[in-house]
C-alpha cells in the first residue's frame, strides 16, 4: 500500500478525508502540518508496520473513538494538548471561554498603554497585579494552560475531581512549562482562598441525552449532570460569591439551550452584568456575571 492507496482505503472505510490524513501522518511518524507532504509523496510505499498502525486506528475510528485519542494530543488555543481517555478532548468551542476570561482580566489588570500605542491591550499583567484565577473541573489543563500562557504572572489553581485526569493536566503543563497549581478537589469544596476570576467547563449534558451515546470513549463524568445537565452548574454558581473577590467573574461554559438558564442561575446569586457569549457557530455557548465590588 502507498500513501495513495492509504488514503483511498480511508475514504473506501467512510472515514472524513481530514480524520484519514491525520491518521496516516501519525502512522509515518510526520507533522499535522504536513498534509501537503502526502499529496507530493503519494507513490511513497508505506512499511508493514505503518500500514498495520494505520489500520488499526482507521478500524477504531470507526468506532467512534476520537481522533485525539489515536494520535495522543490535540491543539487548543495555540498549545499542543496530551490527551487520551482520562479526559475529554478540548473544543474549539471552548477557546470562546479562554478569550472572555483573558478579556476580563485585561479590562482590570492589563497596564495601560501609552498614548500612541499601537497593538492593543497587553498582558502579561503589570508587576505587583498577579490576578488569581481558579480552573473548575480542568480536565487536560486545557483552560488553566491557556489563560497562563497569555498571563503568566497570573497565578492559576486548576481544580479536578480526577487523579487521572490530573495526572495528564500535570504532564501537559511541564511538557509546556506553564507552571499552574493542581489540586484534587469538588468544585470549590475545602477551598479556602478567593479568586479575581472563576473559570469552568463543567459537566452540562443531561443525563438522558441520547447524544451521550457518540461520546462514548469520553468520560461519562465529565459529560453529564443531572436530569437537565446543569446539577455542576448549579453547585458552581452557589458557591462562587464565597470564594470571588469584589468585581471578580465567574465564566461557564455550558449546553447550546442552556444560555437563558444559566443567566438566571446567576442572577439569582447575586451577579451583575450578566451575559452570554457566542461559540463558532454562533450558539451562546458561555455565560458569566460579575460579584458586585463593594462600596
Amino acid at each position: 500500500m502507498n500513501v495513495a492507496g492509504a488514503l483511498a482505503a480511508g475514504a473506501t472505510l467512510g472515514l472524513a478525508r481530514l480524520d484519514t490524513q491525520l491518521l496516516l501522518l501519525h502512522a509515518l511518524h510526520r507533522r499535522e502540518e504536513d498534509r501537503a507532504w502526502l499529496h507530493a509523496h503519494d507513490t511513497d510505499v508505506l512499511s508493514p508496520v505503518q500500514q498495520a498502525a494505520f489500520m488499526s486506528m482507521c478500524e477504531r475510528r470507526l468506532t467512534g473513538e476520537p481522533v485525539a485519542y489515536l494520535v495522543g494530543h490535540k491543539e487548543f488555543h495555540g498549545l499542543r494538548l496530551q490527551v487520551d481517555r482520562r479526559v475529554l478532548v478540548p473544543r474549539p468551542d471552548t477557546e470562546t471561554l479562554v478569550d472572555w476570561a483573558v478579556e476580563t482580566l485585561g479590562l482590570r489588570f492589563a497596564a495601560p498603554q501609552p498614548r500612541g500605542a499601537t497593538g492593543g491591550m497587553r498582558l502579561p499583567c503589570r508587576l505587583g497585579c498577579n490576578p488569581s484565577i481558579a480552573d473548575l473541573g480542568t480536565g487536560s489543563g486545557a483552560i488553566a494552560l491557556a489563560i497562563k500562557k497569555v498571563c503568566p504572572d497570573a497565578h492559576v489553581t486548576a481544580i479536578d475531581a480526577s487523579e487521572a485526569a490530573l495526572q495528564v493536566a500535570r504532564a501537559n503543563a511541564e511538557a509546556l512549562g506553564l507552571p499552574v497549581d493542581f489540586r484534587q478537589g469538588d468544585w470549590l469544596a475545602g477551598v479556602e482562598e478567593s479568586f479575581d476570576l472563576i473559570v469552568s467547563n463543567p459537566p452540562y449534558v443531561a443525563a438522558g441525552d441520547p447524544h451521550l451515546a457518540h461520546l462514548a470513549h469520553e468520560p461519562l463524568a465529565a459529560l453529564a449532570s443531572g436530569a437537565d445537565g446543569l446539577d455542576d452548574i448549579r453547585r458552581i454558581v452557589a458557591g462562587a460569591p464565597t470564594r470571588l473577590r469584589p468585581g471578580g467573574w465567574l465564566l461557564l461554559e455550558h449546553g447550546w439551550d442552556q444560555a437563558a438558564s444559566v443567566r438566571a442561575l446567576l442572577s439569582q446569586s447575586g451577579f451583575t452584568q450578566v451575559a452570554s457569549r457566542l461559540d463558532l457557530a454562533g450558539i451562546e455557548r458561555c455565560s458569566g456575571g460579575r460579584l458586585l465590588e463593594l462600596g
